[in-house]
């Protein structure tokens, strides 16, 4: 009996004035909703979908492409064009046009001396570089009466160019030349009273209609610089 009432005592309830320990209590967070399900491949309308593709963007963005190609076309055609040292060059819808030499203008086309100047001097000393005006095919190169040595490039417009007094060719007849490619060097030939280019521009053929070279350039876009 005694056993029995001692295994009791172990049961009762701690004395009022025993220490409790604290329970931990556990704060609850709230749970993020799960995210909706994305729509299965092909359920999306096009009035889901945001209006970027309107026709004015497309053409804007069409025009701006088409303006930056017709930039760098220029580009490369006025760099092709200065590449062997042209002094100027200027383009004109696909073609380029360079100024034939470096120097000082002593006489233009017109009346001059009793008689009519058909061409463009240009003066320089012998040996200075002389280039084509524009693309074409040399159709002479060599003894010309009255220039010494020529050189005739005819382009593909129908029009020839034509250098005299030259010292000497770089171009045979037949080759092709591209606007700034060095063709000639200034010289003193012929019937001349100093070095320097003269230039004429004639139309149709070598003995056609001869035009005012200044006027020809200006038309292709080129003003001669100095």
């Amino acid at each position: 009996m005694a056993g029995a009432q001692t295994a009791y005592d172990q049961l009762d309830p701690p004395p009022i004035d025993a220490k409790v320990r604290p329970v931990a209590v556990m704060s609850l967070q709230p749970v993020a909703a799960a995210a909706a399900p994305a729509p299965a491949a092909g359920s999306v309308s096009e009035a889901d979908l945001p209006d970027t593709a309107r026709p004015e963007d497309l053409a804007a963005l069409a025009k701006g492409a088409r303006i930056g190609l017709e930039m760098q076309r220029r580009s490369t055609l006025l760099s092709d064009a200065r590449a062997d040292g042209a002094p100027a060059a200027a383009v004109s819808g696909d073609e380029a046009t360079a100024q034939p030499v470096q120097g000082r203008i002593t006489s233009t086309a017109g009346p001059r001396w009793g008689a009519t100047h058909y061409g463009l001097d240009i003066a320089n000393k012998i040996g200075t570089p002389i280039f084509a005006v524009a693309d074409g095919v040399v159709e002479k190169s060599g003894p010309a009466s009255g220039f010494g040595l020529w050189v005739v490039i005819r382009h593909d417009d129908g029009s020839r160019s034509v250098y005299g007094h030259i010292n000497q060719a770089f171009v045979a007849a037949d080759d092709r030349v591209s606007a700034g490619d060095q063709i000639a060097e200034v010289g003193n030939r012929g019937q001349s009273t100093g070095p320097h280019l003269h230039l004429e521009i004639r139309q149709g053929s070598t003995s056609g209609d001869k035009v005012d070279p200044v006027g020809w350039l200006r038309e292709r876009g080129l003003e001669l610089s100095g």
